[in-house]
Order: structure tokens, then sequence, then C-alpha cells
């Protein structure tokens, strides 16, 4: 005769719950370091998201502070004292993990094989629109990408897609 486990299934249940919590906890917080250099706010921000430095790998981020005087495009010099304060900051903070292993074509993160899959739904006319300018700017879709969230469940549909484009931030 085998022997019935009088352990109520409710508390175990509950303790898987509460197992998990952290991991949904994670999902939904922010991606940028707990402490962000004022400058780095300051001079990247100004333009663009402050990109959370996991978003690339540390060579890819020695490369864009070493060319800052053709950022792109633009010339975003900075002192030498701020380029190497921020460097070393985005450098200790880069990507670790698998998918920021590789380094992007032009150190772009929107190049990126990962940030490509993401948004691979996304039809190339809606980086054109008026509300959104280009791929590069995240807020116009991620409405918590300044605190560093960029969480599927917070996302919001920009201005002028067609109801195609809407199924795309629809889908999963």
């Amino acid at each position: 005769m085998r022997a019935v486990s009088t352990t109520p299934i409710a508390p175990l249940v509950a303790g898987l719950l509460l197992a998990a919590l952290p991991a949904l906890a994670r999902a939904e917080r922010s991606q940028m370091p707990a402490q962000v250099p004022k400058a780095y706010v300051q001079e990247c921000a100004s333009c663009h998201v402050a990109y959370p430095p996991g978003f690339l790998p540390a060579p890819s981020w020695q490369r864009m502070m070493g060319r800052l005087n053709k950022h792109y495009g633009v010339d975003a010099s900075l002192d030498p004292a701020t380029t190497q304060q921020l460097t070393q900051w985005l450098v200790a903070h880069a990507g670790t993990y698998k998918r920021v292993s590789e380094e992007p074509p032009e150190d772009r993160i929107t190049q990126s094989a990962w940030w490509v899959r993401k948004h691979r739904k996304i039809d190339a006319p809606v980086w054109k629109l008026a509300s959104v300018k280009s791929a590069a700017n995240c807020a116009a879709c991620h409405r918590d990408a300044e605190q560093g969230i960029f969480s599927d469940h917070h996302l919001r549909m920009p201005d002028g897609l067609t109801a195609q484009q809407k199924r795309a931030f629809q889908d999963d």
C-alpha cells in the first residue's frame, strides 16, 4: 500500500508563485543600471534616449566613444574627462550576455541581431512616420524607454499606423 501525502497543495502552489515573482519583476524592471552618470543623461539623452549600456558589447561602446566627432553624422564631441568617465561607465555596464555578444554593424543597436529579431514584424515605413522618425527613437513606441524599460507590456502605438501595421504591435 502506498502512502498518501498529507501536504496541502495550495501552499506548494503559493510557494512556486512566490519563487517566480523575482523573474516576473525583472521582466518589468529597468534595464538601466541604478547609478547613471549625470553627464550621460545630460549629453546623450539630449538627442536620443539614454540607451542602457547593456544593449551593446564593450568594444562597440569603446569605438563609439572614440569617434564622437563623427557620431552617426553629428559631432557629439565631449571634453576628454567626460568622454573617459562615460566610456568607463559604459564599458563596465556593457552587455555580456549571449544576445549582445555579437558586435552589430556600425555599432548600431538597431542593427544588432536581437533588435532586428525583436522588431521583425514592424514595416519599414513605420520608422519614417512623423510620430516615429527613426528606428532609433525607442520612446515613440516604448512609453517607459526614458526609464530604461522596454517591456512589450508597455508599448504604445505611434500615430499614423495603418490597420495592418497596428496588428504587428498586437502580435508577439
